[in-house]
């Protein structure tokens, strides 16, 4: 038999993808006995030529994709078009490009994803294959953040997240050139072995870890936040010119709307203002408007803008810097109303009734001119009689939007949303970017007025575009087995929450100020805060319990919120203002947007939490030794998580911490109990503790608990035996107590 020439052999494995061993060739061109050993040699040949490929005992050409190939999400084109690249393309031809095909049932695709797909070859202009989803598989290689320790050969990553103690070990090959004690971002390399440190590679340097405002940049890297923005994204920002003619839109220049933002504020998209209403019919009544930068001008459907604005899907913010949703040439210039010059706007007209509930409402696409851009502080201070030379021309105007606000607060306590007004901590930073200060950020009365006139904006949108393509702002219920649990501990500390009936914010509310007065407030309040739901963006709409309203989309921060551009631009299409309204991609691919927006939310969430903890641990690095008092605020298996009363700054209590003896993890009560003492922990407890440990770099905080409930803790001091399965429950840690009046 002769042996085939290696483009017959090429051709047969083009041919016959799932049959490319040596022995499936073999069988394929007839070669038997002494000939597979020449088989053998001119598979080799093609091997080294680069011909084939060998993955364990198969071969394949290394210049073309099999029909059945693990494909890499690259991202969306202009036209909304999503495409593929080969994850591993080992071959000397240009990386082919891959046309995503969708099914219906198929499920949302979004860039770094790995797939396994069929294959189309079709040699078309700009992509040569078509690939439609067998399915969807597990992410790439691990991503690791970390402080770099060389070593004799190579070195160790030691991770800066918190629970992860794990060192890796980097090869070296593998340093990237990083220095001790660098932090540096890395990623699992290698199979995950059973003996030894897992291997990784370092893949970026980030500095000197300890420097003050590598904080933020930490949490950047750890949760996969967009802090560069692409040239071309950059390109159209820097493009993009001021509205200077009225064009098709309504003038609102002689409205006097000014901006109400913190004192720090480098962006301002909503402005307000408030006139008596004028009609007979509403005497007594209000005007409202509120009017918000009109980004959609800015940032066009698939643009690059707009696929950039869209992945980030909201700005997020740490005490050092904000991560923007969009380049600072929109976001702090062309977007943002400044004082005294035009800027483009949508807004809302609203007519209030004396007792503040909404009468009618309609949007305008305008162009507005903001009198005055204010803070919330010489507001406040405004309206209480200490009026500054720069508040004084707009007090009479803010004295109706002042009497506007008080028929809004009677609305919304008939409304009764959840009255969940927990404190918030602001961290205050040098100019080298150390903290120098945490304290509670005052609640103003200037906020709440802000808050109430853009939660009946986003109100009046919703109600404007429901029933076409929208992206409401969802929360839901507590789920069942939440609400049981939040019952069961009012019960347990003397209060009570109905059961048997559809519930509403207000019992939650008079659950919260029943406890309001008592030792169990803050128990019951975080209680009540663990049982809601996480918000999100949903293109159906199932309310939102916590403000309690039936209908709510986010309208009025478009330069910050992905989610309020798309609200814009549904209102664009509905009132027929221009071509820039929602395209039809944007239509199609509605629910994917809001999955990929409400995840960017979470993201930002956690990295901003993260970054907090961080900065509060460096606050107290020099405070190791202290006493602080706390409150239990979580129980696990492996200890209890205290908040320190006076900073915020969340800790641990290892169980190990607390003596021999043995501690009793109870789930369901949320408690540990000490085998010996009969010592419980549990939530909401009061505490004392001593700070026995901070490491700056992960936030984490290890503490000592001295008293629970104003009583001092005896360790004991011989080995607590583990008591058997089955024995009974340890008692509640919640007493009835007598509620104060």
């Amino acid at each position: 038999m002769t042996l085939p020439t290696k483009s017959q052999v090429l051709q047969w494995i083009a041919d016959n993808p799932a049959k490319t061993s040596k022995r499936d060739i073999a069988k394929a061109f007839g070669i038997k006995g002494g000939e597979r050993i020449d088989l053998k040699r001119l598979l080799r040949e093609m091997e080294d030529e680069g011909h084939l490929s060998k993955r364990k005992k198969s071969f394949d050409d290394p210049n073309r994709l099999p029909p059945v190939s693990v494909l890499t999400v690259t991202g969306v084109d202009a036209d909304g078009d999503l495409y593929l690249a080969p994850h591993d393309w080992r071959g000397d031809a240009p990386e082919p490009r891959v046309l995503y095909v969708p099914a219906e049932r198929d499920p949302a695709l979004a860039a770094g994803d790995r797939v396994l797909a069929r294959l189309t070859e079709i040699g078309g202009e700009d992509h040569s294959h078509e690939g439609r989803l067998i399915r969807r598989l597990a992410t790439g290689p691990k991503r690791l953040l970390g402080i770099y320790r060389s070593g004799g050969e190579g070195g160790r990553l030691i991770p800066v997240g918190k629970g992860d103690d794990r060192e890796w070990r980097i090869p070296a090959g593998a340093t990237g050139g990083a220095r001790d004690g660098e932090l540096v971002e890395a990623e699992q390399s290698g199979p995950k072995g059973r003996m030894g440190l897992p291997q990784a590679k370092v893949v970026t340097r980030l500095g000197d870890p300890g420097a003050a405002r590598s904080v933020s940049l930490i949490a950047i890297h750890e949760h996969g936040l967009r802090d560069d923005f692409p040239d071309d994204v950059i390109e159209e920002a820097a493009a993009a010119e001021p509205v200077t003619e009225l064009g098709m839109r309504t003038d609102l220049r002689d409205l006097p709307l000014i901006t109400i933002d913190p004192s720090d504020a480098r962006d301002h998209d909503d402005a307000v203002c408030a006139l008596p209403d004028d009609d007979p019919k509403n005497a007594g009544g209000h005007v409202l408007w509120v009017a918000i930068a009109d980004v959609a001008h800015y940032v066009r459907p698939g643009s690059a803008l707009d696929r950039e604005a869209r992945e980030r899907g909201n700005s997020t913010y740490f005490p050092d810097r904000v991560v923007p949703m969009l380049p600072d040439a929109l976001s702090g210039d062309l977007c943002s109303l400044h004082e005294g010059v035009d800027r483009p706007c949508i807004a809302v007209r609203m007519q209030l009734a004396p007792d503040g509930e909404k009468i009618g409402h309609r949007f305008v696409r305008g162009l507005m001119r903001s009198p005055a851009s204010l803070h919330y502080e010489e507001v406040q201070a405004a309206i209480y009689g200490e009026v500054s030379d720069r508040v004084a021309p707009h007090l009479d105007g803010l004295c109706v939007l002042w009497s506007a606000y008080g028929t809004l607060r009677q609305a919304r306590a008939r409304r009764e949303p959840l009255d969940l007004d927990l404190p918030e901590r602001r961290i205050v930073l040098d100019a080298d970017g150390t903290v120098t200060s945490v304290a509670f950020k005052d609640r103003l009365d200037a906020h709440r007025l802000i808050e109430e006139a853009m939660i009946l904006a986003n109100v009046a949108a919703a109600e404007t575009l429901e029933g076409g393509p929208l992206l409401f702002r969802v929360h839901e219920e507590p789920p069942e087995d939440k609400l049981d649990s939040l019952r069961e501990t009012a019960e347990a500390s003397g209060f009570k929450l109905g059961k048997g009936q559809v519930l509403r914010p207000a019992q939650l509310n008079r659950l919260l100020r029943d406890a309001a007065d008592t030792e169990l407030s803050e128990l019951i309040s975080m209680a009540t805060l663990r049982s809601m739901q996480q918000a999100y963006y949903a293109p159906r709409n199932f309310g939102h319990f916590g403000l309690a309203l039936r209908a709510y989309a986010h309208f009025t921060s478009p330069i910050r919120r992905y989610a309020d551009l798309i609200v814009h631009r549904a209102l664009i299409a509905k009132h027929g203002w221009g071509d820039d309204g929602l395209s039809a991609w944007d239509i199609e691919h509605l629910e994917r947007t809001g999955e990929v927006i409400s995840a960017a939310e979470r993201r930002s969430m956690m990295a901003e939490r993260d970054t907090n903890d961080r900065y509060l641990a460096a606050f107290l690095a020099d405070k190791v030794g202290a006493e602080f008092q706390g409150r239990v605020t979580g129980v696990q298996g492996f200890g209890a998580f205290v908040q320190l009363a006076e900073t915020g700054a969340d800790g641990l209590i290892p169980v190990r911490s607390l003596g021999a003896e043995y501690f009793r993890y109870d789930r369901d009560e949320q408690t540990l109990t000490g085998s010996e003492s009969g010592l419980v922990i549990g939530m909401g407890q009061p505490v004392t503790v001593r700070l026995a440990e901070v490491v700056p770099v992960t936030g984490g905080l290890t503490l000592e608990l001295l008293s629970v409930d104003g009583a001092a803790v005896k360790r004991a001091k011989g080995g607590g035996r583990k008591p058997s399965r089955g024995r009974g429950k340890p008692k509640s840690r919640l007493r009835k107590v007598k509620r104060r009046r």
